[in-house]
């Protein structure tokens, strides 16, 4: 019973910044391990970036490692997706989800996502 809302998206130019929010309703958005997952056109949606339920641990794909950093504030019910340097190939429709599984990385492990919200970084 939990509903998402990504937003931030927008389009910029090669090597700026972006910050994408997500934001949850319902009880218990505070005990979910959360992700960020993105879907190019033609491509299959692949995993971006997750975060412990309480923050203290993180991973990131290969690709986004040091250029994007996932946080947290369960407080404000708020996921959150810095995107550094951004690239060509970062172009995607973004998504958080909620885990209910134990693989991080595996879409199918996720109960609940949000609607999305595009980014496109031209060069």
């Amino acid at each position: 019973q939990v509903q998402l809302v990504e937003s931030g998206g927008g389009s910029v130019q090669a090597g700026d910044s972006l910050r994408l929010s997500c934001a949850a309703s319902g009880r218990t958005f505070g005990h979910y391990d959360m992700g960020w997952f993105r879907q190019a056109p033609g491509k299959e949606r692949g995993f971006v970036a997750a975060i412990s339920w309480t923050g203290g641990t993180t991973l990131y794909a290969d690709s986004v490692k040091d250029r994007f950093t996932i946080s947290r504030d369960n407080a404000k019910n708020t996921v959150y997706l810095q995107m550094n340097s951004l690239k060509p190939e970062d172009t995607a429709v973004y998504y958080c989800g909620t885990n209910v599984g134990s693989n991080w990385k595996q879409l199918s492990d996720y109960g609940y996502w949000g609607q999305g919200t595009q980014v496109t970084v031209s060069s």
